[in-house]
């Protein structure tokens, strides 16, 4: 699995910035994914997952296509769920997280409802979802697969592909271009540093974009 270096300045923004300039301009979240505490962040490689409505499921293992899902995450990992925008229960809770975290997993972003969202912050496992529910998903969806394609938030995620999550959206870089947009934010987030020096310090804006073409 690719291992990330990202520089811990590193933000959402700055990646979707990275991504831009390689003429990516589609790949950050719809706006209403939301973490469940401020200063949440999860980077990550994408660990992927997708639910459909369903009445029926095993009254014995009613859990089993989870429970298998769960136990091949890798340190690492962040888990992407797509709910096809439904609502109708939670997708994600309190000892998913648990079990998540004991794996190595970095965190989750679902596209639908959470659950025990207060319970999943004392676990210290960053969250991403639409609002919350109380429903368990047992007999009103169902995961239809895991680790395929998906869409999450309107944008295509594949096993392998990077995921940055933090108080202003889920920026995704394709697989194929991880090298190269973490380089570019990690060094964007060094420019910054001297950037923002130089603002506080009182230089004028024109001074500081015509010395770092940053802004």
């Amino acid at each position: 699995m690719t291992q990330l270096i990202v520089d811990p300045r590193v933000r959402s923004a700055m990646v979707s910035d990275c991504l831009d300039a390689i003429g990516i301009r589609n790949n950050v979240m719809e706006a209403h994914i939301k973490p469940i505490r401020h200063g949440m962040r999860a980077v990550g490689i994408a660990a992927t997952m997708s639910y459909v409505p369903d009445s029926q499921y095993d009254e014995v293992d009613p859990y089993a296509t989870a429970i298998n899902f769960l136990d091949t995450l890798r340190p690492g990992e962040v888990v992407v769920i797509s709910t096809q925008r439904e609502s109708l229960s939670a997708f994600w809770g309190e000892l998913f997280s648990a079990a998540s975290r004991g794996r190595g997993a970095l965190g989750v972003v679902a596209e639908g409802p959470l659950r025990d969202t207060e319970a999943i912050a004392e676990l210290e496992f960053p969250a991403f979802g639409v609002l919350t529910r109380s429903y368990d998903y047992k007999g009103r969806m169902r995961i239809q697969s895991t680790r395929e394609a998906i869409v999450c938030g309107g944008v295509e995620v594949n096993p392998g592909d990077a995921v940055i999550a933090d108080a202003d959206g889920v920026a995704v870089v394709p697989s194929r271009f991880i090298d190269q947009v973490f380089a570019a934010a990690n060094q964007k987030a060094q420019t910054e540093r001297s950037v923002l020096k130089d603002l506080l310090a009182g230089k004028s804006v024109r001074e500081v974009w015509n010395a770092y073409g940053v802004l």
